[in-house]
């Protein structure tokens, strides 16, 4: 059995009526079965699965798993006890995002759920940090698929989650929280609940699942799509880019641990949040949907610059990174923008040639960041003379 999907995959659940292939990135799997609005619905109130059957599962074994990913990446994975779920992320030298894993343990392996493009580049970095530590990795992509969705268990939705070791893989999002060493700038969360999980089933049962879902019983990607945005939960993926630190995105709230050891990029993560400021922050914006256009990955967004003579111009601050509609917000994107744009401008998007005014919703304030509580020396002045 080869590592790796074929190049061109096409997952059985794309057969299922009125199913529509995704692109880009999420080729393969199915956009929407008919209707996005009502497979939104259905996914929310917890009766609908959705098929991540593109996305990449790697695993790595023995002994060190624990210890060897925690000094490597910037959450504390050493006490993760069999069949909690955790993510971490992995970062250059310098701060800036390179991978986001996420994780759960089974007592005996590490399963890391990650989008299928940064497989192969993430397990050759794994390869050469492995040293003389007693650790195995394997891509499981062949044998596990993914099916995510938000129901109380996925059970109830008729999915058998894999088991290979006697523990459901069962990865469960934090999002909803912050764990243990983070932190979260934003200042509220959004409604309702983000209780989102995904699940590793055998990728032979597929076919069995297809047959097997109720009517109505499986949602599109753009359904999925448009609940994460609007819990504000980021996908590298979509959401980040080269330049992206966590703090930009608060993922500091569930994927950063900020009193564990050392790692790469931690020094970054530490003067950043304790000293300064991230350059960029990431809103929620609620676009004017009267043109009927929905902006797209990469769109620019503008702000209003003052001018000497009294008048105004558009000046670029951002760009959209992900867009939806949503069931009841409307028209909606995360759009990371500089960090001095006021929370209270409206901004535009520019898109197939047209202008759509946005509201912000701040996720990361202006403020965010500089917690430190540094003791500041009184000036000294002239003594008089004694």
């Amino acid at each position: 059995m080869t590592d790796t999907l074929p190049v061109a995959y096409r997952s059985p659940l794309i057969d299922l009526d009125a199913a529509v292939e995704a692109d880009g990135i999420d080729a393969g799997v199915a956009a929407h079965y008919g209707n996005p609005v009502v497979e939104q619905r259905r996914l929310a109130s917890g009766a609908a699965i959705v098929d991540l059957s593109h996305h990449a599962v790697l695993g790595i074994s023995g002994p060190d798993r624990l210890s060897w990913l925690n000094s490597v990446s910037s959450q504390a994975l050493t006490a993760l006890p069999p069949g909690e779920s955790t993510e971490t992320l992995l970062l250059d030298p310098t701060g800036h995002l390179e991978y986001a894993i996420r994780v759960l343990d089974d007592g005996v392996e590490l399963w890391l759920l990650v989008e299928a493009a940064e497989a192969p580049g993430l397990k050759a970095w794994l390869e050469k940090m492995r040293f003389m530590l007693r650790v195995e990795i394997t891509d499981h992509t062949a044998e596990f698929a993914t099916i995510g969705g938000m129901a109380a268990s996925p059970a109830d939705v008729g999915v058998e989650p894999a088991a290979p070791n006697g523990v459901p893989l069962i990865w469960r999002d934090p999002w909803a929280g912050v764990t243990g060493g983070g932190h979260q700038y934003a200042e509220s969360r959004p409604e309702p609940e983000w209780t989102w999980w995904e699940a590793l089933v055998p990728r032979a049962a597929l076919a069995e699942l297809a047959a097997s879902v109720a009517p109505g019983g499986v949602a599109g990607l753009i359904a999925a799509e448009a609940l994460r945005i609007a819990a504000w939960r980021p996908r590298a993926a979509m959401d980040a880019d080269a330049k992206t630190i966590p703090h930009e995105l608060d993922w500091l709230r569930t994927a950063v641990h900020l009193n564990k050891g050392c790692y790469r990029g931690q020094e970054t993560v530490a003067k950043v949040h304790n000293l300064g400021h991230p350059p960029r922050r990431l809103v929620l914006l609620h676009l004017d949907g009267s043109e009927g256009v929905l902006p797209a990955h990469g769109d620019e967004v503008q702000g209003l610059r003052a001018l000497a003579d009294g008048q105004t111009e558009h000046r670029g601050v951002g760009t959209i990174t992900s867009s939806a509609i949503h069931h009841e917000l409307g028209p909606i994107a995360l759009a990371v923008i500089k960090r001095s744009v006021p929370a209270d401008v409206t901004l535009y998007v520019q898109a197939q040639g047209l202008s759509i005014a946005a509201s912000q919703e701040v996720i990361v304030p202006p403020s965010a960041g500089s917690v430190a509580e540094i003791p500041r020396l009184p000036r000294l002045g002239i003594r008089p003379p004694r």
